[in-house]
This record gives structure tokens, C-alpha cells and sequence, in this order.
């Protein structure tokens, strides 16, 4: 007599299917589940403490202060936010330095429009800007920290970052040797000092992101 082979019970195959969605549903809640609320003194004490690890730390108070209620208590968030200011202040600085060839560009540059030493500034600055903004995009793709992709995009963050300092510096060391007639030298390198102190203190919230960096 032939024996038939029996077929799952459907009972079983419905309950394998039943958990496979409870945990893709567990998954995608845990992955949107809104951050904690943070009180906005807990926000500014975190900003504050985590100030103290860069190198201005009055600085790093002052420019991202405002931006707690939205950090909370992310180190992440801060660091992305830092980066953003560091960007805006490198935008702010190449504008003023004469990146738009008008009558008051001409006037800081000299009087032949943008060029020499300030005109090398300004074409810095861009690129120190891009790098920046290139830097805060990547990091809300970094994904689980500890993961391979974390790590890797932190490494181009910390790379783009330190190009971005390195550009402010040899903006400064451009107008170390610029001593045109006319051109309030000491005006023009407050406002780079001002972008080097931002992006150093964008790089050292990053660092502090990288495991490695503490051992």
C-alpha cells in the first residue's frame, strides 16, 4: 500500500508567515521610533558638556546653543550641526571676501576686482564650504554606529572635514602675505579666524564619534 506524504499542516505554515511579519513590523518601528523628548535645560547642559572635548569651546557654545532643542542628546546631531555651521560660515566669509565682483568685492580686493591673494581666499573658502555641506549630508547616511557602513562614511566626513581646515589655514596664510593699500587685512582674517574655529570644532565632535579615537 502506497504511502502518502503528508503536506504541513496550513495551521503551521500561517503562524511561520505570521511571525516573519511581527518581526519586519518590530524592525521598521524600532528604526522610526521617535528619540525621547529631552527638557531644554538637559539639551544645554549636553551641548555644553560636549563643547568642552574642542578646542573653543566658547565658541561651540555660542554657535550651536541654539541648535540643543533640536540635538537633544545626540552626539550625532550635534556633530552634523556643526558642520552645517561651519559651512554657513565659510559661505558667509568667501561672500564678504569677494567672490561676486562687486563695487565692494572690488574695494577689498583692491580695486581690480576679485583677485590676488583675497581672490585665492574666497576660491578656498567655496571649496572649504562644499566640503562641509558634503560632510553634513553624509552624515545622515551613516546608518548603526558600529556597523561597516558607519565607518566608512565617517571616514570620508573626517576626511572631507580636515580638507575644509586645512583650506581655512591656507586662506590665512594668504593673507599673512596680502598687504595691498587699502584692504583692512585684520577685518578679512577675523572672519576666516571664525570659519578655521568653527570647522575645528565640526571635526573634533566628529572625532569623538569614532571609537578608535579615544583608545
Amino acid at each position: 500500500m502506497a504511502i502518502t506524504r503528508r503536506h504541513p499542516p496550513l495551521l503551521l505554515l500561517f503562524l511561520a508567515v505570521a511571525a516573519a511579519a511581527t518581526a519586519t513590523i518590530a524592525g521598521a518601528s524600532q528604526s522610526t521610533r521617535p528619540r525621547p523628548a529631552v527638557s531644554p535645560a538637559a539639551a544645554a547642559d549636553f551641548v555644553r558638556r560636549s563643547c568642552r572635548a574642542t578646542r573653543y569651546p566658547q565658541v561651540c557654545e555660542r554657535s550651536l546653543m541654539p541648535q540643543a532643542p533640536a540635538v537633544g542628546r545626540s552626539p550625532r546631531l550635534l556633530a552634523q550641526a556643526a558642520l552645517t555651521v561651519g559651512a554657513d560660515r565659510a559661505r558667509s566669509c568667501s561672500g564678504y571676501l569677494g567672490g561676486g565682483g562687486s563695487s565692494s568685492s572690488s574695494k577689498r580686493s583692491g580695486g581690480g576686482g576679485r583677485g590676488g591673494a583675497v581672490g585665492d581666499c574666497a576660491d578656498t573658502l567655496r571649496d572649504a564650504e562644499e566640503r562641509l555641506r558634503q560632510s553634513a549630508a553624509e552624515m545622515s547616511r551613516m546608518g548603526r554606529s558600529g556597523s561597516p557602513r558607519f565607518a566608512w562614511r565617517l571616514s570620508n566626513v573626517q576626511t572631507w572635514a580636515s580638507a575644509a581646515l586645512t583650506d581655512a589655514s591656507t586662506c590665512l596664510d594668504s593673507l599673512a602675505t596680502y598687504a595691498a593699500p587699502g584692504v583692512d587685512v585684520d577685518a578679512l582674517r577675523k572672519r576666516v579666524v571664525a570659519v578655521s574655529q568653527a570647522t575645528s570644532n565640526a571635526l573634533a565632535l566628529v572625532n569623538n564619534l569614532d571609537p578608535h579615537h579615544h583608545l
